[in-house]
């Protein structure tokens, strides 16, 4: 039974996902989350009893990406290759649950702050970086940071990459890793 329940939860932290990017938490309401699920708000409480509660699940989650990003970050040396490992390892992080979970962080920041605080995304996004820019001149540290964005918006289907506004991971990853390290992207791609 325990199985069921944790899909009945997840289920629920997908649909509301969705309708919070989609539509913004503030006009998201427990009973549209209920209805799209097609069960009871009675079913909804069960699992979360407010909105808040779904909030900071979420919350959690990103929070959860970001450390296992750190850990893996300090595992390994500074410099040109590390960009280029964690560029592509991002752009599959992104191109999942992370990306979806930083862009419904944008689109409801003032939320965010009132709920959960502004620190726990924020710092732990600072504590990534600064390990990413370890020994790195001021000129790379700005190329790095282009290149997160790169990713981060190629990953993203709510930004207009093409006309049919698809996300372009490929693409994205390979303008990251000219911007992070033009010398590197060469050699790791061939070009």
């Amino acid at each position: 039974m325990a199985g069921r329940r944790g899909d009945t939860r997840e289920r629920i932290r997908e649909v509301a996902l969705k309708l919070f990017i989609r539509q913004g938490y503030e006009k998201t309401t427990l009973r549209e989350i209920a209805e799209e699920l097609e069960v009871t708000k009675a079913a909804l409480y069960y699992h979360f009893p407010t909105k808040e509660a779904i909030v900071r699940c979420l919350v959690q989650e990103l929070v959860a990406l970001i450390d296992e990003l750190i850990a893996w970050v300090e595992a390994k040396p500074p410099g040109p290759q590390l960009h280029v490992e964690f560029l592509g390892r991002f752009s599959e992080v992104v191109s999942g649950d992370f990306g979806r979970l930083i862009l419904f962080v944008q689109h409801n920041l003032p939320t965010m702050r009132d709920i959960v605080g502004a620190g726990a995304v924020g710092e732990r996004l600072t504590t990534l970086f600064d390990l990413l820019y370890r020994g790195e001149d001021p000129e790379a540290r700005l190329r790095i940071r282009l290149a997160l964005i790169a990713v981060l918006f190629g990953n993203n289907a709510t930004v207009l990459t093409d006309r049919r506004r698809e996300p372009q991971p490929e693409l994205a990853l390979r303008v990251a890793l000219d911007l992070a390290s033009p010398r590197a992207s060469a050699v790791s791609t061939g070009t």
